[in-house]
């Protein structure tokens, strides 16, 4: 299981995905270019002192994203996060080697990369709402992934 973030923006919103994949012994993907600097302090501060501890991987582009998964055998399927979404996160059936894309806070991402997806996933809302912050959704979509799986962290 893998957590990939397309070009985030907000860097609170990204530290805060850090974490939450430190936390749940995730690696994370940055597909860059992101909409601020790594190391700046908002970026730190969201994840405090765990972003050391988060496994992350940084790609320089999209392109180079995609070279690099396709080089990996162990790659599974790309499972895009996002209100477009043409079936509910709850109804999908979830495999250890997937990977959950998150699209920029201000545009998700652009059709080319939504086409590349396996498949596209919204978390059900309710009517005339739009969305729910980007780390919060993959907080969501990834603890349903890991608990299909079975791949929580063990309990100390």
């Amino acid at each position: 299981m893998r957590l990939a973030l397309f070009q985030p923006d907000i860097p609170q919103n990204a530290g805060a995905m850090l974490r939450l994949a430190a936390c749940l012994n995730v690696p994370v993907d940055i597909i860059e270019p992101c909409g601020f600097v790594l190391g700046e302090r908002r970026f730190r501060r969201a994840g405090l002192d765990y972003l050391d501890r988060a496994a992350m991987v940084r790609h320089a582009s999209w392109q180079a994203y995609c070279s690099w998964r396709g080089s990996r055998a162990d790659s599974g399927r790309l499972l895009l996060i996002t209100t477009k979404g043409d079936m509910p996160y709850t109804g999908f059936m979830f495999r250890a080697d997937d990977t959950l894309m998150m699209g920029r806070e201000s545009l998700g991402v652009p059709d080319a990369v939504a086409e590349v997806a396996d498949a596209r996933l919204r978390i059900p809302m309710a009517a005339g709402l739009r969305s729910i912050n980007v780390a919060q959704a993959a907080a969501m979509v990834l603890g349903e992934a890991l608990r299909q799986t079975g791949m929580f962290p063990a309990a100390i």
